[in-house]
Order: structure tokens, then sequence, then C-alpha cells
């Protein structure tokens, strides 16, 4: 199983948090469907994730005694492997007296195989879920699970609720032989990346898209053309992303978002983010989308 995040991926759906990247090795099920043998453990601790040293390399950690410092009970959520899989947050983790080994899902390249860093966003996602659904919006009630479905019930006003995932808008923006590459003031120092963000009441994704770059940069585009989503486990976004021509305007910038934006040529850009997420897919891919 090779370790750590290829140089390319064939299409956005093989890209680290979606399903295919699991690689037929995870099977989502409902924690009422645990079964009663033994498995395997997703140990998350804040958002990284634990694993033990295998013959080939990580692997998630097989029947261990129950952690006595995790944040809450443990949630089955599937099958890894053929075998169950249980997942636990922990509060605290001490690396010196454990055979344990954490790895941050924001590291550059964490050195884990693809299916666990999916793994555990899919855990992310799930935890995510599960804090933010134990009482009901309209009455305030405590809710229950439905049988065989991640969604709850509200036993006394008999609303029904599912898991929110939040759709999000990521774009390339070409002009001539250059991309347009922004800057938030909280992204690691150096690096730059591409407008984004959520998508309001009544919008297109299209819509959504245009709306986010000009508000942020002040310029208009045209021609969007959607390349292709990525899950988002921080919390729980679906990005989707595309690419799009610049037609007209100057910077100016929204400077509660953006520090800093600017046109790149291919042979001179600057650090760029990891190729975990879909806005690098979408620089790499820059070369398809100039026009020359």
């Amino acid at each position: 199983m090779p370790i750590g995040l290829p140089e390319r991926y064939p299409s956005t759906c093989a890209l680290p948090f979606n399903r295919e990247s699991l690689e037929d090795e995870f099977q989502l099920a409902t924690p009422d469907q645990e079964p009663a043998e033994k498995g395997v453990w997703l140990l998350l601790y804040k958002q990284k994730v634990l694993t033990i040293s295998g013959e080939n390399g990580p692997e998630l950690p097989t029947d261990p005694s129950m952690p006595k410092d995790a944040d809450s009970p443990y949630l089955y959520i599937g099958s890894w492997q053929g075998r169950p899989c249980r997942m636990i947050f922990l509060n605290e983790f001490n690396a010196d007296s454990t055979d344990l080994t954490a790895h941050s899902l924001h590291a550059q390249n964490p050195q884990i195989p693809l299916s666990i860093i999916s793994l555990a966003g899919v855990g992310l996602m799930i935890q995510h879920w599960e804090e933010s659904s134990r009482f009901c919006g309209y009455c305030g009630k405590e809710l229950i699970r439905l049988e065989k479905e991640w969604g709850k019930r509200c036993p006394n006003c008999e609303q029904h609720h599912f898991p929110r995932i939040h759709p999000c808008v990521i774009g390339l923006i070409v002009r001539g032989d250059e991309i347009l590459l922004v800057r938030k003031p909280e992204w690691a120092s150096g690096r730059f990346g591409l407008v984004a963000g959520f998508v309001e009441f009544g919008e297109s994704l299209e819509e959504a898209m245009a709306r986010e770059i000009a508000e942020e940069t002040g310029i208009e585009v045209d021609n969007l053309r959607y390349i292709g989503s990525q899950c988002w486990p921080f919390p729980s976004q679906i990005m989707n992303g595309f690419v799009a021509d610049y037609v007209a305007g100057e910077f100016k910038l929204q400077e509660e978002e953006l520090e800093e934006a600017g046109w790149y040529k291919l042979t001179e850009l600057p650090t760029l983010p990891p190729r975990r997420s879909i806005a690098r897919y979408l620089i790499d891919k820059a070369e398809e989308f100039l026009h020359r």
C-alpha cells in the first residue's frame, strides 16, 4: 500500500477524503449495525489520526484496551478491511508513553496510506455531525437515532435531522498564460491558493463562484467550467471546483478575506497548497486551461 500523497490524481474523485480514495477498504455503516466481533480502532486526537507500525507501514491499531482519556464513548462506523471499525476521540495523547504515532491531516504529506488519511476525514465529519445533532433545532429535545441511517429523530416534535454537508466553491481564474493566486492572512507564511467560499441562499454553484471572485478580488469572470469536487472534513464541506476566464477589472481586495493577490506564470509560482486539496489539483492542471 503506497505511503503518502501521490504526485498526480487521475480525477478529483481520487483526491484525499473522497470515498474513492478509500480503495474499497472501508464500508460505511451506522452505529446500530455494530457486530459483536473485535476489529480495529480509528483513534483521533484533535485533527490527527493515530496508527501503529505494521509489517507494511502504518496501520490502524487492532483491539487495544479501551482508551481511558477519550472525549466521548466509542462509535461503530463501519468495516475496515473486512473488520469492524470503531472510532474514538482522545482528550490527550502522549507519544512517549505509547507505541502509537500521531499523523496530522494538515501535514504537507502525511506519511500514512491515502486510505487512512481519507478514513480519518470520514471520522472527523461523523464526529462533527454527532456533536452538532444532540438536540432538536426545533424544540430542543434530545434526538434519537433512526434505524440503519445516520439521521436522527426528535421524539417530541417528530422532526427528522440528517447530516449537513455545506456546499462551497473554489476556482482557478486564468488570464492569457497566467493564473490568479490569492493569500489569506491565516495561511502558512508565503502560501498562496485559490478564491473560495460558501454558497448562499438561492445561488447556483456557478453564480456563487462568480460572486466570490468579484467580492474578494474585484474582478469579473465568465466561461465558468465545473471540473470536479472534493469532500473537505474541516469540518463538513463539499468543495466544488471551477475554472473561469478573466474578463475585466483591477484588484480591489476584500481585506477581511484576503491580504494579497497576483497573476502568476506557471514557471514563477509561489508556495502552493499541499497535494491533498482540490486547490492544488486545479493549479496542477492549469496548463490545460491557459489561453496562449
